[in-house]
């Protein structure tokens, strides 16, 4: 099914109770991550959609009840000077999940097809080349049973209009904005083409792309983490393993 943005523009205000419900879904993940421990699987969660539109907010809000421990995000920039001179999915192996662990891509290797292919970072054949070369990257993940999850953030020009001037106005939010906010946002155009190719190219059976519309940031954020919670709740056994017999034994001679 093709996936296109102009789908998710009518993103409507929460009308519940967003205080109770966020952290009804921050403890049924907390409740996942343990289970993705005690069993020994592993997930990803990657995620990528236009400057100002969510991603830093959602993923503070997912992982708030999370044991540090054992979950990494990692913030994705540009390339080193050594970076750039390997594969374009060198940089992207150490961020891999171990046994027990979650990794959260703020950005990823979908750079190669989009930011790569809009400014002209990758020669048109290497950003082609890239749509294979990452199912195959992620077909290899989910062949040693890691979970992938894929999150794109879609905002209209005008939400994204609204929040930039709202970072500017506000001291504290500054920090957040780069020159290249606004590069980005004179190439709209050609993003969004770049994004929907993407969409068409590497939305697989095992590992499809999820479109949230946030263009209200609570009712996104909600989605966001329900969806995470399903895909996780999915993968994963429902049931806790019963107790260690020796740490059993050892409970009742310290507690008897």
């Amino acid at each position: 099914m093709t996936i296109r943005l102009s789908d998710y523009e009518n993103c409507q205000p929460y009308e519940g109770n967003y205080g109770k419900d966020l952290k009804k879904l921050q403890k049924r993940l907390a409740r996942l991550q343990a289970l993705l421990i005690v069993h020994s699987r592993k997930a990803m969660i990657v995620f990528e959609g236009w400057d100002a539109a969510g991603k830093g907010g959602a993923i503070k809000r997912m992982s708030t009840f999370w044991d540090p421990r054992y979950y990494q995000v990692h913030s994705i920039a540009a390339p080193t000077k050594e970076e750039k001179e390997k594969h374009f999915l060198w940089r992207f192996w150490n961020k891999l999940p171990c046994t027990q662990e979650i990794a959260v891509l703020d950005r990823s290797y979908y750079g190669r097809v989009l930011v790569e292919r809009v400014e002209g970072f990758a020669s048109e054949k290497e950003w082609r080349r890239g749509y294979d070369e990452i199912n195959e990257f992620e077909a290899q993940q989910c062949d040693i049973d890691t979970k992938i999850i894929k999150i794109f953030l879609h905002i209209t020009q005008e939400s994204q209009d609204e929040r930039l001037k709202e970072r500017m106005e506000e001291p504290s939010k500054r920090w957040k904005l780069t020159a290249d906010d606004f590069r980005n946002r004179s190439k709209r155009a050609a993003y969004q083409e770049a994004i929907e190719d993407m969409f068409a190219h590497n939305d697989t059976r095992w590992a499809p792309w999820k479109v949230i519309d946030s263009n209200d940031q609570k009712t996104a954020r909600l989605a966001i983490l329900k969806y995470v919670a399903d895909q996780l709740e999915d993968y994963l056994p429902s049931e806790f393993p019963d107790v260690d017999d020796d740490v059993a034994a050892l409970a009742r001679e310290a507690f008897d």
